[in-house]
């Protein structure tokens, strides 16, 4: 890595520890307007700023959640429909003066919202990028309406309140409170709030090639890095921006058995034959690979964590020397972390299985039997196709078929160079404007924690800017619990209030630092 680093080198300020529930100008973010004054900065504005007119309720990020979750854009698949959602974003947008338009898609009411706040100079834009789509629900596994917005014992809950409503309603309520303040950015500001990025053929790919003069621009955040908490669960530790993401790919594993009345179980069962091998794959671990962006992401989180032993299992991991005792090491920074989940899948390829299928009536025991296994590889890390090669080799045994889910039209090695393409690209570069605001509103809204670059876990909408050499990064933008973490695609999703209240006042001051 170049000297660029050293932008992400943020030390503890020498102030007492404070939670998220006080800090500098988060109370305010509930306040209801004090007339010819800044907000969060105390200072006095100009008439024409102290005239700016917007809503309350909008430059509130609680309120304007609750907006966003009320809306049912679940996406099974093959798109949600998120046009009510945008018409109501767009009216936000328009009641603040800012210019916004609806992009359609070929599948009704399926669409894009994209509004441009103009900025002083020709500069290329900052493009915030935020899908409205959201995962389906298991209702009757939720304990709230999971489109209600509800609030209770200091958590909003709602599916999408975490990935990523939450964090569209934080980025846009601190560039309303911006423009209600009169403030003018030194280059336009971009918000695409796309659809399909949970799936589907008409998402951020398809808006770049058909309306790419839209969304063209010189940096890009969007959703990943996350805010993590000490042990208490809500201390700001370490604040993460991602500039890179995992490689996503699909395994398919068959077995073949015979097929026969339900009456005579029979010992080649394809079913059975599978459960076996998938319990195997279930309790492995694919190797520990440390990559520069996890070394400097661990780096941080050692310095950043209260735990004296955590700490200790991470520096260990790091200064390993043999795979072995690499493997060793890493085992315990996961048993000791407060995020476990997450730190185990920043290790290594990981492996989920996702979908099962067989069988097709209940008096006759079918001939095959299927699983999906959904992979996330580490650029720089262990290859997709040795990660195939090993999974193979070890339900060999077992007379298991694993099939690479390639995209229609590519045969298996076509795919696997291109996941090597995806393998090899370079994380983005840290050495620009946005990183260096994200830095320093770091700092300033979290100043006892660390910030650092990190890799993402999971995937993002960036391909588009990425292939063109834009650089991307991502945050949610709210301090979390590893319990909340989970409900991430899950049940109950939430997140804090003020966590979301503080993550709105650092997105206001990392577009501080855009202002002319």
């Amino acid at each position: 890595m170049d000297d660029s680093r050293d932008v992400t080198a943020v030390t503890r300020v020498p102030l007492g520890r404070r939670t998220f529930l006080g800090g500098v100008g988060v109370a305010a973010l509930g306040a209801t307007g004090l007339g010819g004054i800044s907000l969060f900065t105390g200072a006095t504005l100009s008439p024409a700023a102290a005239a700016t007119a917007v809503p309350e309720a909008d430059k509130d990020p609680l309120n304007l959640l609750q907006r966003m979750l009320s809306y049912d854009t679940q996406n099974y698949g093959k798109g949600a429909n998120t046009r009510a959602h945008a018409q109501m974003l767009k009216a936000v947008w328009e009641n603040a003066g800012v210019p916004a338009e609806i992009i359609d898609t070929p599948q009704p009411d399926n669409v894009h919202l994209i509004a441009r706040i103009p900025g002083s100079s020709s500069a290329a834009p900052l493009l915030m990028l935020g899908h409205s789509d959201v995962v389906p629900v298991e209702r009757e596994a939720w304990s709230v309406d999971p489109f209600s917005g509800t609030v209770r014992n200091g958590e909003v809950y709602g599916r999408g309140a975490l990935d990523m409503k939450g964090a569209n309603s934080a980025t846009i309520s601190a560039l309303l409170r911006h423009i209600s303040e009169g403030s003018r950015f030194e280059r336009d500001i971009i918000v695409l709030t796309d659809c399909d990025e949970e799936a589907g053929s008409f998402g951020s790919g398809w808006l770049a090639a058909n309306h790419w003069s839209k969304v063209n621009a010189g940096m890009v955040l969007t959703e990943g890095g996350w805010f993590l908490a000490q042990k208490d669960r809500t201390t700001p530790m370490l604040i993460t921006a991602t500039r890179q993401d995992k490689v996503y790919f699909n395994l398919d594993l068959t077995a073949d058995g015979t097929a026969t009345h339900s009456s005579k179980p029979n010992p080649d069962s394809a079913i059975v034959t599978l459960s076996r091998a998938v319990a195997e794959l279930g309790s492995w671990l694919a190797p520990v690979h440390l990559t520069e962006v996890t070394r400097e992401y661990f780096a941080a989180l050692a310095k950043a964590t209260d735990d004296a032993e955590f700490a200790r299992a991470v520096k260990l991991m790091l200064s390993a020397r043999s795979q072995n005792a690499r493997e060793r090491a890493a085992s315990v920074v996961v048993s000791k972390s407060s995020y476990p989940w997450l730190h185990r899948a920043l290790l290594r390829t990981t492996h989920a299985f996702v979908i099962e299928d067989s069988g097709y009536k209940e008096n006759v025991i079918p001939s095959s039997a299927h699983v999906r296994l959904n992979c996330r590889g580490i650029p720089g890390g262990q290859k997709p196709r040795e990660f195939l090669a090993q999974v193979r080799e070890m339900t060999a045994r077992r007379g298991i078929q694993v099939t690479l889910a390639a995209p229609a039209g590519k045969t298996e090695e076509q795919y696997l160079d291109e996941l090597d393409e995806r393998w090899a690209t370079a994380p983005a570069d840290i050495d620009t404007p946005l990183f260096r605001a994200l830095a320093g509103a770091a700092s300033e809204t979290y100043p006892n924690a660390v910030f650092a670059p990190a890799l993402f876990e999971a995937g993002t909408s960036l391909a588009p800017w990425r292939e063109r050499g834009i650089p991307g990064y991502g945050v949610y933008p709210y301090v979390l619990d590893n319990d909340q973490l989970i409900t991430m695609h899950g049940n109950d999703e939430r997140i804090y209030v003020e966590a979301l209240r503080q993550g709105t006042a650092f997105m206001y001051r990392t577009f501080s630092r855009f202002l002319s």
